[in-house]
């Protein structure tokens, strides 16, 4: 899948990407930090990145994950966007998992990037939910899923380990517009 947007560009992840992604990861590590799991350094290592992209590659391949990135005209990464534990059956749902580069916030250059892949989950995976968490205290990602339709569908205690902390998670979802 690749789409091209006004200022930017979106594609799948491709098996060769880990010198980017590794790029990405370690220029925003300080900005990301508050918001993911902790990070060693090893984490950063370029050969680190490309066992994850491997992993993320295979796990596309397996039909279970489809990780996106979400590049400038130079094709500089500006974020990216995943939609990982991909269920089929009588399910049919899957997590979606997104980071910006501080410098691309504000722009509303996520919104568009999630309009369009919710849409190929929704239309071309024939996906009929997409699940999204977020920490309380992160009012950006809680007004961006807003803006995109999802639901608040509960809150859960200690939900992941984010920066070395048990925190609390805001659950959202957003239903398929065309099986709503």
């Amino acid at each position: 899948m690749q789409y091209a947007g006004e200022g930017f560009s979106l594609r799948a992840l491709a098996f060769d990407d880990a010198e980017l992604i590794n790029r990405y990861e370690k220029t925003h590590r300080q900005h990301l930090q508050p918001w993911e799991p902790l990070r060693n350094d090893d984490y950063f290592i370029l050969e680190n990145a490309r066992s994850r992209v491997q992993q993320q590659w295979e796990s596309m391949q397996a039909g279970n994950a489809i990780f996106f990135l979400i590049t400038d005209p130079d094709g500089n990464l500006q974020g990216r966007c995943s939609y990982t534990n991909i269920v089929r059956g009588a399910f049919q749902a899957c997590n979606l998992g997104f980071s910006l580069a501080q410098a691309a916030q504000g722009q509303g250059l996520m919104k568009r990037s999630l309009e369009v892949t919710n849409r190929y989950c929704f239309e071309k995976m024939g996906l009929h939910r997409i699940m999204a968490n977020h920490l309380p205290r992160n009012l950006k990602s809680q007004r961006l899923l807003q803006s995109l339709g999802f639901e608040q569908e509960g809150y859960a205690r200690a939900y992941l380990k984010i920066a070395g902390v048990w925190e609390d998670h805001v659950l959202r979802a957003l239903i398929n517009p065309n099986e709503a």
